[in-house]
């Protein structure tokens, strides 16, 4: 199949620049919007949490994993590329991951480490499962409903390893700041290897995919944690709204493409 029939037919986004920011900002909004909803509004991080008996962050999973099926229901069956359809679809992954890891690791207990290893498994397990049955995880070959199936599970777990993950990390001595710098380096660490050798271009992209996650979630964990705990304590509400103003206006400004199969990312 040529390049531009790949193209017509493709409704990812080409992966440029402009999408790795877009797609920082986004996790970064999940992290505080996921917050937002389960901690402040559903108040699991109340002295009265638990006490209405449901628990904040299954409650909040539910609301944005009803709204992520939804999306993807919707993202399936359009014929063409939606660039805010598309980026919708990644914030209500990304929120869902924040609420679904925290329900894991706190509500489950089963803690931060073992959240993300299980999540772990859960992605490489998707990732496999997908190659197995396709043939490939390129995200540019992309252009039938199995395929976007695929992707859009994977995205999800990635995002909810993203969070367990980057708890994890901060949760120890580098704190908020210390963890978002050790997951940014990582992610320079992968560019390098894009530009200067010839590493699976497939294998450094969902490396790098799922990286931007735990970097999004120490960033939006910095932003609103108490001032005790090494965050700024800003407004949850005041943040997630700042960082969605800045999506949109990114969406509407940077240029958006589909992803065609003779893209250099894809090699």
């Amino acid at each position: 199949m040529k390049s531009s029939q790949y193209a017509a037919l493709s409704k990812v986004p080409a992966i440029t620049l402009g999408f790795w920011i877009i797609k920082i900002l986004a996790t970064t909004f999940g992290e505080t919007a996921g917050d937002t909803v389960s901690m402040s509004w559903l108040g699991e991080t109340t002295a009265t949490a638990g006490q209405g008996g449901l628990n904040g962050y299954l409650v909040g999973t539910a609301i944005f994993l009803t709204a992520l099926v939804v999306l993807v229901a919707t993202q399936i069956r359009s014929l063409r590329f939606h660039p805010w359809l598309y980026w919708s679809t990644i914030i209500a992954s990304t929120t869902a991951g924040t609420t679904m890891a925290d329900f894991a690791t706190r509500s489950i207990g089963i803690g931060y480490p073992g959240g993300s290893l299980l999540l772990l498994g859960m992605v490489l397990a998707s990732l496999l499962l997908w190659y197995q049955t396709e043939g490939s995880i390129n995200v540019a070959d992309i252009h039938a409903p199995g395929t976007e199936v695929f992707y859009w599970v994977t995205i999800t777990l990635s995002q909810t390893l993203g969070t367990a993950l980057g708890d994890w990390v901060a949760d120890g001595p580098l704190g908020y700041l210390g963890a978002a710098s050790l997951f940014g380096l990582a992610l320079v660490i992968l560019a390098l290897l894009y530009w200067q050798t010839a590493v699976s271009r497939v294998a450094l992209f969902w490396a790098a995919f799922i990286l931007t996650r735990p970097l999004g979630a120490t960033v939006g964990d910095f932003l609103d944690k108490p001032l005790a705990s090494g965050g700024l304590e800003l407004s949850r509400s005041a943040a997630s709204a700042a960082l969605i103003v800045a999506i949109i206006l990114l969406i509407i400004f940077v240029p958006q493409r589909t992803l065609s199969r003779g893209d250099k990312t894809t090699d």
